[in-house]
C-alpha cells in the first residue's frame, strides 16, 4: 500500500498547498485541489512528488479526500 494523503501532503511545498486550499480549509480536500498541485509539480520538473494512481484511488475510496462535493 502507498502513502496516506497526510503523508503525501507532508512532502509537498507548504505554500502551494496553502494556496490551493485557501478559503476551503474547513472542508475535506478535493481531488481537483490535488490535481492543481500535481500539475505544478510536473511544470517544476518534479513528477516524483506526485501520487500514484493507486494512492489516489485509495484516498478516494477510503474517504481521505472527496472526488466531488454535493
Amino acid at each position: 500500500m502507498g502513502r496516506t494523503y497526510a503523508e503525501w501532503e507532508a512532502t509537498q511545498d507548504k505554500a502551494m498547498v496553502a494556496k490551493v486550499r485557501a478559503g476551503d480549509e474547513a472542508n475535506k480536500v478535493l481531488l481537483n485541489q490535488i490535481n492543481w498541485i500535481w500539475v505544478a509539480n510536473l511544470m517544476a520538473s518534479k513528477p516524483e512528488l506526485n501520487p500514484s494512481s493507486a494512492e489516489l484511488l485509495d484516498w478516494v475510496t477510503s474517504g481521505q479526500i472527496d472526488a466531488m462535493r454535493k
